[in-house]
C-alpha cells in the first residue's frame, strides 16, 4: 500500500526536524577516500570499513600514492574486510583509471563513475550525493525495506524502489534523503524487529505487523 502524499512530506518533515543535517557514517579525507571507502563498503558494516581504512587513509589519500602502495600492501589493510581480493584489486584498477582518464579527481558524472572498475550504480550516487551535494538515493538493503514497509516506495526490486522514492520524495528533502533513510533503516526500523514504539513516524508507516512496547 502506496504511502499518501501529504503523510510523505510529513514523514520527511520530522526525519529532517530530529536531524537537520544528517552525514554518512564512514570516514573519509577527501572525494578520493569517499569514494574507495564507498567501494570498500559494499557488503561491508561502515564499523568495519572505517576501521580498515584508519590508517590506511593516514599514508594514501590519492590515486597515485594508492598505485604506488600496490594491491599486496592494500590488502594488508583490508583483509578484515569481505571480498578484499576483488575490492583491492578495484581500488588499484580505478585509481589507475583515475589518473589515466580524470586527471586524478573523481568525476562529478554518474555515467564516468559507474565506468571505474568496483563502482555500480548505487557507489556512484552514494558518492554524488556525499561529495557533490546532487540529489541522488542510493538504495541499499536499509532502503529498500523502509521503500517497502513504509509504503513510501513499494517495489520488488532497487531499481523500482529508486525510481519511486525519486518521484515521491518531495525536492526540499531530496538533498538529505538518502542518509535519512539509511540512518532510520539502521537505527529504528531494523530488519528483524523494527522499534515502532520509539519511531517518530510510525503513525504514517504502512507497515502491519509493526512492534508493540513489552513491559
Amino acid at each position: 500500500m502506496v504511502m499518501r502524499r501529504t503523510n510523505i512530506e510529513e514523514f520527511y518533515r520530522r526525519l529532517a526536524e530530529a536531524d537537520p543535517e544528517p552525514q554518512g557514517e564512514l570516514n573519509y579525507v577527501n572525494d578520493y577516500t569517499l569514494l574507495v571507502a564507498v567501494v570498500l563498503s559494499a557488503q561491508a558494516t561502515d564499523v568495519g570499513v572505517n576501521r580498515a581504512t584508519e590508517n590506511l587513509f593516514q599514508i594514501v589519500d590519492t590515486p597515485e600514492k594508492m598505485v604506488k602502495l600496490g594491491e599486496k600492501k592494500l590488502i594488508g589493510h583490508i583483509k578484515t574486510i569481505g571480498l578484499y581480493r576483488n575490492k583491492a584489486k578495484n581500488v588499484i584498477g580505478l585509481s589507475e583509471k583515475l589518473i589515466a582518464e580524470h586527471n586524478s579527481e573523481v568525476p562529478r558524472d554518474h555515467d564516468a563513475l559507474v565506468k571505474l572498475p568496483g563502482v555500480g550504480r548505487k557507489t556512484a550516487n552514494v558518492v554524488l550525493n556525499i561529495a557533490f551535494g546532487e540529489p541522488t538515493i542510493a538504495v541499499d538493503t536499509h532502503i529498500f525495506r523502509i521503500g517497502n514497509r513504509t509504503g513510501i516506495a513499494p517495489g520488488k526490486n532497487v531499481d523500482v524502489v529508486e525510481q519511486g522514492l525519486l518521484k515521491r520524495t518531495p525536492k526540499q528533502f531530496m538533498l538529505h534523503a538518502h542518509h535519512w533513510l539509511i540512518l532510520h533503516g539502521r537505527y529504528i526500523c531494523k530488519a528483524r524487529k523494527p522499534d515502532c514504539p520509539d519511531c517518530i513516524v510510525s503513525d504514517l508507516c504502512q507497515y502491519k505487523a509493526k512492534t508493540i512496547l513489552t513491559a
